[in-house]
């Protein structure tokens, strides 16, 4: 009877460990391939096996999770960089050993502040090994290590299972392999503050799962695809600050899921697609710094129901303020500064409940400006006109608090020579400072017809994001 007590007593104990795994063992090979992967990053000094024996267990080390599987633990997160106070820091040295690809269930790598070049040391991504981990990788990040340069691997194209690839401000160079077209189920793409070149792959349309696209701030050149527009999932698309040239294709108007739009600080020319006017689930569109050259009146600005922010600044614009961008009910900023639109400036932006910022300056808009005391006391410094030689501004403003400034007042004209107070106002233009911030405003919904596709959109990214960051 004892006996048969004392069996039963190990028979549980062994099943409470079995589903619980903290008695579980790691495989001698997996404890050793992280050991030393870890060791290549953080120097050899680091004693992986006295400090943490059991890695998985009760001797847990920062940035390193694990999963139980068949009996054993495997390790499936690795983080390394300077993100806590006991984050695993890199040297000075540190080296990609193949130890990291032993490490097969893998499903996410990130590094962070790693690689930081002292001038006298420059770190590659390896250019191989990286099928070994095909299989189980799903997310790979690296942010911020200016010393990281050399150009994305092709091989890159084995991780078939891939959801998220972040290459944010680093030192990478070179062209954006085609390869990248074969990660079919990447959900988000960011390759954003390097210093990459040359045209944007045709094959990334093979990513039709994708939701966030952002290549921002590199030197890409050359026309925006056609087969952009096959991008249909795209949430975020942000292709800002590069040399991208050409005309819009009028395929970009496919995107009907996209919230942002940012092609500012580009060499797009040729017009605006009026297809801009079908993505009514836009909420931010910025196509500042383009010479588009085109009539501000050819897009129906009404249709885009869900606009909140539009900035058109810079882009040589033509031809009067539409009507119908002053019925945009959920318009917060509008920016038209420094183009060549002339006529009156539309009172009606004053009727549009949700104006937050409005910037007319460096236009040749005409007549006098009609808006109330109120309206400028409710914009104050997010309003401006200045710089537009024949526009004025009632006398009986200036008593209020908040008028705007570098406008010429409506009665002056007999008093004051026409020559030298336009001389005037424009120095005092060409002296401000004419950047403004883009404020990044709440979301909300739109008409019943699209309020439901558009909401679920977001909600996609949002899942999307916490799973990935769990």
């Amino acid at each position: 009877m004892f006996l048969q007590l004392v069996l039963a007593g190990v028979y549980i104990v062994m099943c409470k460990g079995e589903a619980d795994g903290s008695i579980a063992p790691m495989e001698k090979y997996e404890k050793e391939a992280l050991y030393s992967a870890i060791q290549g990053f953080v120097g050899n000094e680091w004693n992986g096996s006295f400090l943490y024996p059991d890695p998985c267990g009760w001797t847990t080390i920062e940035g390193v999770s694990c999963d139980f599987s068949n009996g054993f633990w495997y390790v499936t997160d690795l983080t390394i960089g300077d993100l806590y106070d006991n984050s695993l820091r890199c040297s000075q040295s540190a080296e990609f050993r193949e130890h990291l690809f032993a490490l097969t269930h893998l499903k996410r790598l990130y590094f962070s502040n790693c690689f930081i070049s002292d001038q006298h040391e420059e770190f590659t991504i390896p250019v191989s090994n990286w099928d070994s981990l095909e299989n189980s990788l799903e997310s790979l990040e690296f942010r911020s290590n200016p010393g990281l340069t050399g150009t994305i691997p092709s091989s890159f194209g084995y991780l078939k299972n891939l959801r998220s690839l972040v290459l944010l401000e680093n030192g990478l160079k070179g062209e954006i392999p085609g390869t990248l077209g074969n990660l079919t189920k990447l959900k988000r793409l960011v390759l954003a503050g390097n210093n990459f070149v040359g045209p944007i792959p045709s094959s990334l349309a093979r990513l039709t799962s994708l939701l966030i696209l952002d290549t921002s701030r590199n030197f890409l050149s050359g026309a925006l695809p056609v087969t952009i527009g096959d991008l249909s999932s795209l949430i975020k698309l942000d292709l800002s600050n590069n040399r991208l040239n050409g005309k819009l294709p009028r395929e970009i108007g496919e995107l009907k899921s996209l919230t942002l739009l940012d092609l500012s600080h580009n060499n797009f020319s040729e017009g605006l697609p009026e297809t801009f006017q079908e993505m009514d689930c836009l909420e931010e569109l910025v196509l500042s710094d383009n010479p588009i050259r085109d009539y501000v009146a050819r897009i129906q600005w009404q249709n885009l129901k869900s606009l909140e922010i539009l900035d058109l600044s810079n882009m040589r614009l033509k031809g009067n303020i539409p009507n119908s961008m002053t019925e945009m009910k959920k318009l917060r900023f509008l920016s038209l500064s420094n183009n060549i639109l002339t006529g009156n400036i539309p009172s009606k932006f004053e009727k549009t409940p949700t104006i937050n910022a409005l910037y007319l300056d460096g236009n040749d808009f005409t007549g006098k400006l009609e808006f109330s005391p109120r309206f400028y006391t409710k914009l104050r410094s997010r309003f401006r006109a200045s710089g537009n030689m024949n526009l004025c501004l009632s006398m009986e403003l200036m008593s209020t608090r908040h008028f705007p400034q570098g406008v010429k007042l409506c009665e002056q004209e007999s008093t004051i020579d026409s020559k030298d107070s336009n001389q005037s106002l424009k120095d005092e233009y060409r002296s401000q400072n004419r950047h403004h911030i883009i404020a990044s405003f709440g979301h909300s919904g739109h008409a019943v017809s699209r309020f439901t596709f558009c909401y679920v959109a977001r909600m996609i990214l949002i899942a999307f994001l916490s799973i990935i960051f769990l």
